[in-house]
């Protein structure tokens, strides 16, 4: 018996189906369906219903994967502390990335870890669309605060970006400009939607209040709401550094300038009942120290590449 059939085994029971295992592994569906067979074959047991269109976990399958969470976890424990904390390691990793403005910053720490470990292999996801980790088979996501579960997933805080008000002159000759914080409950604030659904409709005021604000306008792209901002749509919370060159030239107006900025958050990471590969753990520690130098103000080139990474968000 291979732990790696074990390991094709736990994708099958979180996407469902052979198909939709095959195709995130990148292996023919003949290849997983005779691996799968051989693992019953080994343990003498049948571990699916099979159906024409889904499979089910039998009672001994429901057992298996269970047993088999830790066993991997414990194994991939033992393999960490006996491996040379500087041999390569290979394997494939799924990463989603929600398109922060650092995404230049994180994409490029990536692929020097992938210079570092040439026997691996890597798949990027930009998207802020929801994704079910453990079904999509997602090892790793860089998200901001809000837009996951913390009860399902461990985060580890790697970047930080200051976000403010800003609204086009034209959208302020009309509406006004608001002085008082319980006056921009009365303007129309351009919404985001988060990942995992959640509408951005109660924004920081500083570090320690909320406002609820409404709006006729709800998006889930960085870009956009700053197209929407800057066409006068309404009033944006967005970060600093993507609207920082449109205040200087005068497409903007930043609001509330005596008030502090708030600290939005990105965090790396992972579903907390999977157990962590050793490459997962190298990535994290890598991401870890990489992404160290963007908080303390070497930010890798972030403003000169920023206009071309906004036109290439989702």
């Amino acid at each position: 018996m291979k732990t790696e059939d074990i390991s094709l085994f736990h994708r099958i029971v979180e996407t469902g189906s052979l198909v939709d295992a095959a195709d995130l592994l990148n292996l023919p569906k003949s290849t997983v369906s005779r691996r799968l067979q051989i693992l019953e074959d080994d343990l003498n047991v049948k571990l699916f219903h099979r159906q024409s269109r889904s499979m089910t976990l039998t009672a001994s399958g429901s057992h298996f994967y269970d047993k088999t969470l830790s066993i991997l976890g414990e194994l991939e424990q033992t393999m960490t502390e006996l491996t040379d904390s500087e041999a390569e390691i290979g394997g494939h990793l799924r990463i989603l990335i929600f398109p922060v403005p650092e995404v230049l910053d994180i994409a490029n720490a990536i692929f020097d870890f992938m210079d570092h470990n040439p026997e691996l292999t890597v798949e990027l996801i930009v998207s802020t669309e929801p994704q079910d980790m453990i079904r999509n088979n997602i090892d790793l996501a860089f998200m901001v605060e809000d837009s996951f579960n913390e009860n399902e997933m461990v985060a580890r805080e790697v970047l930080n970006e200051e976000l403010h008000f800003v609204a086009s002159p034209d959208y302020l000759a009309k509406a006004g400009t608001p002085v008082l914080p319980e006056e921009l409950e009365k303007h129309n604030s351009i919404l985001f939607r988060y990942p995992n659904g959640r509408i951005f409709n109660e924004v920081p005021f500083g570090n320690d209040m909320k406002i609820a604000v409404t709006g006729n306008l709800c998006l889930n792209s960085i870009q956009l709401c700053l197209e929407a901002s800057l066409a006068g749509r309404g009033i944006a919370f967005l970060p600093i550094e993507v609207t920082r060159e449109f205040v200087e030239r005068g497409e903007l107006t930043m609001l509330y300038e005596d008030v502090e900025p708030y600290l939005g958050k990105c965090y790396l990471v992972y579903p907390s009942r999977r157990f962590i590969s050793l490459a997962s753990q190298r990535f994290i520690d890598h991401m870890m120290a990489a992404l160290e130098r963007c908080n303390s103000g070497q930010a890798c080139g972030r403003e000169e590449r920023l206009r071309g990474s906004i036109k290439s968000w989702v």
